[in-house]
């Protein structure tokens, strides 16, 4: 399975005029370039190749970063555009943004194919190598990039990890009926233990911006208090983090596409998540629930609300946008979203140099593939 894209209507498309890099602060800076990539992100396939994605990226986790964004200009406005960031060095690469910093997926945007191939010329000709992770493995931008590097360089396309997915009918309006009676019983005894704790209620809130800080702290409340504070994962624990995901998903409230769900007992957070609705999709991007409660399993019985929520209105799937872990794989889903890892070389010293020392870590797991997971 693979992402799905939609791409603007070809009788848009005019002929591309002019490619450009320029800094994220410029496009930040001019009104036109910002409303430009947000008519674009009609033609997105995922919630991280907005705007407010990267701005939010920007103003907290790539603070002070250097951040270039590719861009493809027609007369009608901007049709493709890629935003990148690297780490200073002779060897450092421009990579995906986000990519490292959230582990989210990502890819470029690009109103058409035209568009995709123009924006792989661009790269074609940048001096530095390129590293894109978690690409969707439909992307345009990976055969686009192969036939823009020829003679200019290499392309290497490798697996990477996917994101599960759950794909919704109406069959999953009564969520419970969708598996075996041994899981069926297990959501029963769990909504049984919940209620010992007091009076169950779950809800999935589309909070504006006066409610927003208040929810968004009760939940990261809620995710504190979760085995994610011992680990160093709770967005309480890493202000940055924290920093950039009030930010993504204020803008997100902003437009209307935020959504927030918590399950409470006793009208307390026991357990919470915190979403975008887009593309008649649920993305779900962090998950929590407390520890003291986790006998009731309510992060297990907030899942099983929200997908039926979801279901109810209509929404195509359910996207988990983290690994294939196995709690996911063992009892929700074993569907996915393949991803690829894309590198390029170009034919010159430092591609051939960043070319060796890739080979060299390849190399390294394959010989001492335990030596090569602990590192990761």
């Amino acid at each position: 399975m693979v992402f799905r894209r939609s791409l603007l209507p070809a009788a848009q498309e005019t002929p591309i005029y002019r490619l450009e890099t320029i800094p994220f602060e410029r496009v930040a800076a001019e009104a036109g370039l910002v409303q430009g990539w947000e008519m674009l992100d009609a033609a997105a396939a995922l919630p991280t190749q907005s705007y407010a994605f990267s701005a939010a990226l920007a103003g907290s986790l790539l603070a002070g970063a250097y951040i270039e964004v590719m861009l493809v200009l027609t007369a009608v406005g901007i049709r493709g555009l890629l935003p990148l960031c690297r780490d200073g060095g002779y060897l450092s690469r421009w990579r995906l943004i986000g990519a490292r910093e959230v582990f989210e997926p990502g890819d470029a945007l690009y109103a058409s194919p035209d568009a995709a191939r123009a924006l792989a010329r661009s790269i074609a000709r940048q001096a530095r190598p390129l590293r894109l992770d978690r690409l969707p493995a439909d992307s345009l931008i990976v055969p686009a990039l192969r036939e823009a590097m020829r003679g200019r360089g290499f392309v290497s396309v490798r697996p990477a990890v996917s994101c599960p997915k759950i794909t919704l009918d109406p069959t999953w309006r009564d969520p419970e009926s969708r598996f075996n009676a041994g899981r069926r019983s297990d959501f029963r005894r769990a909504a049984r233990r919940a209620s010992v704790f007091g009076t169950v209620t779950c809800e999935v809130l589309a909070p504006d911006l006066a409610e927003f800080d208040r929810l968004f702290d009760e939940a990261i409340g809620v995710e504190v208090r979760s085995w994610k504070k011992g680990a160093g994962s709770a967005l309480a624990t890493d202000r940055a983090k924290e920093a950039f995901f009030r930010r993504f998903f204020r803008a997100a409230c902003a437009d209307g596409t935020f959504r927030i769900a918590f399950l409470r007992i006793d009208g307390q957070a026991v357990a919470m998540q915190m979403a975008i609705q887009r593309s008649e999709r649920y993305w779900l991007f962090k998950i929590g629930y407390d520890e003291a409660y986790g006998k009731c399993s309510p992060g297990t019985l907030l899942m099983l609300h929200t997908l039926g929520w979801a279901a109810q209105r209509g929404l195509k799937s359910y996207e988990l946008l983290g690994n294939v872990e196995r709690w996911i794989a063992d009892f929700w889903t074993r569907e996915q979203n393949d991803c690829v890892q894309l590198r390029t070389y170009p034919l010159n010293p430092r591609g051939l140099l960043t070319f060796l020392q890739d080979s060299a870590v390849w190399l390294g797991s394959r010989l001492w593939p335990s030596r090569a997971q602990s590192r990761a």
